[in-house]
């Protein structure tokens, strides 16, 4: 392994130089056929559903020019004798309206089987995205903001923008359907009902485009306003602390404001379609109105009662379809920007970056090689020219003030970040050379901040995997906590609530140690797991971290005396530079860094007594 090493460095070294730098943006693509062709692999799976959704429609509007096709008969010959079959009448209404409502009814479970089948496609694909996303993600977007485009800008978008394709589908072809029947009836009126379009067409582009801006604005907005609802949540307690509550009234009330502004800006835009539309529709009318009775003075035009009524009843037919036209532009500018936005995040959020090495258990030898991490060009850096290797099952502790750069250091083990130059090892293979999960598996965590999920006690002990009652429980009773859970209502399948509020301080780190024993780990990471715990629920965490720690390479961030006392080695940390390292008595007795931080209770403080 020792004499391979240079090679594999050199190798990442010589990889690392010809990876392309990701994209960063999302590529604007104009026009709304090729926004919704990006659709395409979710909406257009079932086509045969889609197939039916349009062959209903297509029946339903062909039945339109029927109904003011039976008027011309029965004005001009349906009150003569013997000229239709009284039966004949409420049997052909009855049968019209039957097939309409039936081809509607198919249309719609259509459209609903389309819409929630490329719904959850998409929905379940960004949350894969989300999370094998790089973690720079994270911290270019809050919670609130890509919980939003997960869950509910999806739905919204995908039932607006499927809904109005249907709609245009549907009044599109009863539009052309009452067109031709125009046209056969009378095509000098007809060509009359044309002359709006050029006026209405370019409505619909003004107004289309218009919307769609402020549909982004709007979504930015509303982004804004769950953001500052979520800090709310997130930190109550110092809210009320501070009495900081008319301040946040005041930053929630601001960007309310301008939510409310952006959305009467598109009422504005959207509702001024339907007024253009009708005066459009009322110009033509006019002139159709005029036309038609010059025409029906001239004794040889043909014109009848009947044929004039079903002309106009036609016309008349057509303002509906034409408005709903008009107004299809607003659901499909909003949910085309709903989902172009779950499509915006699947881009722009590449996966980690990761190698082919993989090991069922690794050895554990860490190597920190030159490794330096800064986090602003212009600041100091967080860790400079680190050079530093752990044993196989060495226990080694990392002290020092507050932003020495102890947790920065460990963080770099899981690949939550990553060294701005120089390499850290395991067992001898940079860590991007590395398979994430084979990575990440060789390793647990125990910190002070623990997180617990919304499922059962058993669930969050085996995260990840299937649990194992009869293991689940060994790591509970390993950890001191299996005489609390037999408290519980439900033992081990009892739910804990959000983030297991149910349970103590004490409780929770508990139950993170029982994780970290059944995930059984090779390499062991304690961030300030006992810093926040009164000294009764020190003592039973210490006692199931000492034996959690048999065995396994540890590292240990540490505030307080009694988590490092059992160290091999200890790490003292300054402002990104290790300035001592040795046994704990070694340290003291050379009365340096270490010492100073002991004696003085900077590092720590419930020693100053």
């Amino acid at each position: 392994m020792a004499a391979d090493r240079p090679l594999k460095i050199a190798k990442y070294m010589s990889e690392a130089q010809t990876v392309p730098t990701p994209p960063t943006g999302i590529t604007p693509q104009p026009g709304i056929a090729q926004r919704l062709l990006r659709l395409k692999p979710y909406f257009w799976r079932q086509r045969s559903v889609w197939m039916l959704a349009i062959g209903a429609t297509l029946v339903a509007a062909l039945t339109e020019p029927l109904i003011p096709a039976l008027f011309q008969p029965l004005l001009d010959n349906g009150f003569a004798e013997n000229s239709l079959p009284l039966w004949s009448i409420p049997l052909v209404v009855i049968g019209l309206f039957g097939l309409r409502g039936l081809a509607h009814f198919v249309a719609q479970y259509a459209l609903a089987r389309v819409t929630n089948d490329g719904m959850e496609k998409l929905r379940g694909d960004l949350f894969a995205k989300l999370v094998r996303a790089d973690l720079s993600l994270f911290n270019r977007q809050s919670a609130s903001a890509l919980s939003n485009t997960v869950v509910y800008e999806v739905q919204i978008g995908a039932s607006q923008l499927v809904s109005a394709l249907i709609g245009l589908t549907r009044d599109g072809f009863t539009l052309l359907a009452l067109i031709g029947y125009l046209m056969w009836l009378n095509w000098q009126l007809t060509l009359v009902v044309f002359t709006v379009a050029p006026g209405l067409s370019w409505i619909m582009k003004v107004l289309s485009r218009r919307l769609y801006g402020l549909t982004k604005e709007s979504q930015k907005a509303t982004d804004d306003l769950a953001y500052v609802v979520e800090e709310n949540v997130l930190a109550h307690r110092m809210v009320r602390l501070h009495g900081a509550q008319a301040q946040q009234m005041g930053r929630f009330n601001a960007l309310g404001q301008r939510l409310r502004r952006l959305a009467l800006k598109s009422t504005v835009a959207s509702a001024a379609m339907t007024p253009l539309t009708q005066i459009m529709a009322a110009i033509a009318l006019s002139l159709v109105l005029v036309i038609a009775l010059v025409q029906s003075r001239e004794a040889a035009s043909g014109t009848t009662v009947g044929s004039f009524v079903a002309f106009i009843t036609a016309m008349l037919m057509l303002i509906a379809p034409i408005k709903r036209l008009a107004d299809v532009a607003n659901p499909i500018t909003r949910g085309l920007a709903a989902l172009e936005r779950g499509l915006a995040l699947m881009h722009d959020a590449p996966e980690e970056s990761q190698g082919q090495h993989e090991t069922q258990r690794a050895n554990g030898a860490l190597e920190w090689q030159d490794v330096s991490v800064q986090f602003n060009p212009d600041g100091a850096p967080a860790l400079a020219n680190i050079h530093l290797s752990v044993a196989p099952g060495e226990t080694v502790a990392l002290v020092g003030t507050s932003g020495a750069g102890k947790t920065t250091l460990i963080q770099l083990l899981p690949r939550f970040l990553s060294p701005t130059s120089g390499l850290v090892l395991l067992d001898g293979v940079p860590l991007p050379l590395w398979q994430l999960d084979s990575l990440r598996s060789q390793l647990a965590m125990v910190s002070q901040d623990v997180v617990m999920f919304n499922d059962s006690l058993a669930a969050n002990v085996s995260l990840g995997h299937t649990p194992d009652r009869d293991k689940v429980r060994q790591c509970l009773e390993a950890a001191n906590l299996w005489s609390h859970v037999e408290t519980l209502p439900q033992g081990m399948d009892t739910d804990l609530g959000h983030n297991a509020n149910q349970l103590s301080g004490g409780q929770r780190q508990r139950l993170a140690i029982a994780r970290a024993l059944y995930k059984d780990a090779p390499i062991l990471i304690l961030d300030e797991a006992t810093s926040a715990l009164d000294n009764e629920s020190e003592r039973l965490v210490q006692d199931a971290l000492q034996k959690l720690m048999q065995g396994r390479t540890t590292l240990i961030v540490a505030h307080r005396l009694s988590t490092i006392e059992h160290a091999d080695r200890v790490i003292v940390m300054e402002r990104g530079h290790i300035v001592e390292q040795g046994a704990p008595a070694e340290l003291l007795a050379r009365g340096g860094a270490y010492a100073r931080l002991h004696h003085r209770g900077e590092w720590a403080p419930e020693l100053q007594a």
